[in-house]
């Protein structure tokens, strides 16, 4: 009698805790710059695997339980269970390890919030919250773009956020580093609040509040200068007054609120020098659509995919394969396509896409049967006509369809945040689902709870001890970061991040760069180093460049620094094949060519180092002082030997004309 007394209050202690979790999940993830970096993405990993063990929990309080399984179910699972197969068969190990942790928190928090927080009680205080987060991230944004303040909060040193602000003058980025993904959360954000202030049950007061909120947001999209959001929230709000112009009880209401948006739009828009100078861009000077970086990524993505059609190149490998396939006009180090559909392609394959793209066609065609159940009658009318219901369909619905179209120009769903953010509203919407039939209840049996169990503690346990690593890892390499380039003391803390995670390649690659570099000082510079040899150093250099390519067969650094150590330890007669191999693997990469020029220095054939040096001022001439100081170099000793041969043979006589 005692256990069935404390088991309902139990499980309902329990159900709140997995919706304090998932608010907490909600707005750190955000508020933390998207979760970005190791360490506030495992904060969020953390509570996802609270969110897991108390849905254990629940399994085996509840009397009856039971699991919530929508079709769409099917396909998350699926895609889940390819990541973990993709994962083992991974090139690089490390940055495809680091992509399935992802992949496992937006999975397992998709099932915990559709078998949890499915009650209108949790999804109206899930959108609430959401809203006036918006709200506030938005007002925040309106303040970086009127002050020009250089940095995200105050943890942030200003060195790095300066950075950002370079690539994106007038630009307010919130909460983010970047202003598309500000926009990518606001732009979700939107149609939620717009959709609960005009139809939802609330009362008038509350139904403004949550109107100026709403209102709020559409400022942050505006400051974000974003020309991908505020296309894909041009067609949510035009998705949004079409469907409220065929319910009598909000048309006139949805006409009035348009015409109000589109005459302050008509106001501010030509009145902002920053908009104006954004919108001047879109075009180019012949009439098309201006060919930025996007597009310049796309065209190597495409036959990136090409060359690996089904199963992909790898799981977030596309940054490291991208460099065979570099074009000229890209020297940087992209990370993503700038193209959400065509970066699941190239990461994914065809296999993945499909697991994809299966799961957003089950989640409309739910979408679709829901859609019929929670709509809107035109004969119901009174003061609470509205329906919460419909409110979140709508706003969810438009949002992620919003989302969608601004995928199509950025990597929204590469953000945790946001993709979080989305997997929420997704479940949620699916949930829906169970106001049409009854038939998507599952009975959960002894057999599948254990089963269910076992999952979620043993994943629980590897998301708990992964994302201690990489947060761990994070901080040696910050405080490497911060110490004298090169030096012993980076050395030193390099090798504690080696010693927490020796699977990173770029930690591989910057211990042989320093142990390179002091070689070639000879340890002159640097405090303890004085009179060692310099040829242990280099050799310290290969083996660390070693293990770099046996970690990362694809990036050409590896090659080119011990092709270098090769040369400066008088083994050049080995060296050639590193420096082939280098520029094979990324031949329009300025610093790679130079590398090889270098090397034809060293051998003394300057006749040879120019054309890689002139070639490497084609492809980037502001900031090539290597290229430009030894490309003078070079003509001035092949000019002396000329000059040299020429005096010679003139004294013995053999100058035609003596």
């Amino acid at each position: 009698m005692v256990k069935n007394l404390w088991q309902p209050v139990a499980d309902r202690w329990c159900e709140r805790g997995i919706l304090g979790l998932v608010l907490a999940i909600l707005v750190l993830g955000p508020l933390a710059l998207g979760a970005v970096r190791p360490v506030e993405f495992g904060l969020l990993a953390w509570l996802t695997v609270g969110v897991m063990l108390l849905w254990g929990a629940r399994l085996w309080l509840s009397p009856r339980p039971k699991l919530l399984w929508t079709p769409v179910c099917w396909a998350v699972l699926a895609f889940a269970g390819y990541a973990v197969a993709r994962y083992f068969m991974a090139d690089i190990e490390y940055v495809a390890r680091h992509e399935l942790m992802r992949v496992a928190v937006y999975t397992f928090l998709f099932f915990a919030v559709l078998n949890n927080l499915h009650g209108q009680d949790s999804v109206r205080t899930i959108t609430v919250t959401l809203v006036f987060l918006g709200m506030l991230i938005s007002v925040y944004a309106v303040y970086q773009f009127l002050t020009g303040a250089p940095s995200v909060w105050w943890f942030v040193s200003p060195p790095h956020i300066r950075r950002f602000a370079s690539l994106y003058p007038h630009r307010a980025t919130g909460t983010y580093i970047c202003p598309n993904h500000l926009a990518g959360l606001l732009e979700m954000l939107l149609p939620l609040g717009l959709a609960y202030a005009v139809t939802s049950r609330a009362s008038h007061v509350w139904r403004i509040v949550v109107g100026y909120a709403a209102l709020v947001t559409l400022a942050g999209i505006g400051v974000t200068v974003s020309r991908g959001a505020w296309a894909a929230t041009a067609i949510a709000l035009l998705l949004f007054f079409g469907v409220l112009l065929f319910q009598r009880r909000y048309r006139l209401p949805a006409i009035v609120l348009f015409v109000l948006l589109l005459g302050a739009g008509g106001y501010f828009l030509p009145r902002s020098t920053a908009v104006q100078a954004r919108l001047s861009e879109v075009w180019n000077q012949k009439g098309g659509l201006n060919d930025d970086l996007r597009f310049s990524l796309w065209k190597p993505a495409w036959q990136m995919w090409l060359d690996h059609p089904w199963i992909g190149v790898g799981p977030a490998e596309f940054d490291p394969r991208f460099r065979a396939y570099r074009p000229e006009r890209v020297q940087a180090s992209p990370e993503r396509v700038h193209n959400d559909y065509l970066n699941t392609l190239v990461d994914w394959g065809v296999v993945g896409t499909v697991l994809v793209a299966g799961a957003w066609a089950l989640l409309g065609w739910g979408l679709v049967k829901t859609w019929r159940a929670v709509r809107l009658s035109n004969s119901a009318l009174g003061r609470n006509a509205g329906s919460n219901k419909f409110a979140f369909v709508l706003g969810a619905s438009l949002g992620l369809a919003a989302l969608l179209a601004h995928s199509a120009t950025d990597f929204n769903f590469s953000i945790p945040a946001n993709a979080i953010l989305a997997v929420t509203l997704m479940a949620l919407l699916s949930s829906h689902l169970r106001f049409v039939t009854e038939r998507f209840w599952v009975t959960a049996r002894p057999w599948s709870q254990g089963l269910l169990t076992v999952v979620l503690v043993a994943s629980g346990v590897w998301l708990v001890r992964e994302s201690w690593r990489g947060a761990a890892e994070f901080v040696w390499q910050q405080r490497a970061n911060a110490a004298p380039a090169f030096s012993p003391d980076q050395v030193a803390l390099l090798k504690r991040a080696w010693a927490v995670d020796s699977a990173n390649p770029e930690t591989a690659f910057a211990i042989g760069e320093a142990y390179r570099h002091q070689s070639q000082e000879g340890g002159e510079f640097y405090a303890g180093q004085e009179g060692t040899d310099y040829r242990q150093l280099a050799t310290n250099a290969m083996s660390w460049f070693t293990l770099g390519m046996k970690l990362n067969a694809w990036d050409s650094r590896n090659y080119a620094g011990y092709g270098w150590c090769l040369d400066w330890l008088d083994r050049s007669a080995e060296s050639g094949p590193y420096f082939v191999r280098a520029e094979q693997l990324d031949p329009n990469n300025y610093f790679n060519l130079n590398q090889i020029a270098l090397h034809y220095v060293q051998l003394g054939d300057y006749a040879a180092a120019i054309p890689w040096f002139q070639r490497s001022l084609r492809l980037e001439w502001e900031n090539n002082a290597v290229a430009q100081s030894y490309l003078k170099v070079a003509r001035e000793r092949l000019m002396e030997g000329a000059t040299n041969t020429w005096s010679v043979e003139r004294a013995a006589g053999s100058v035609p004309g003596q």
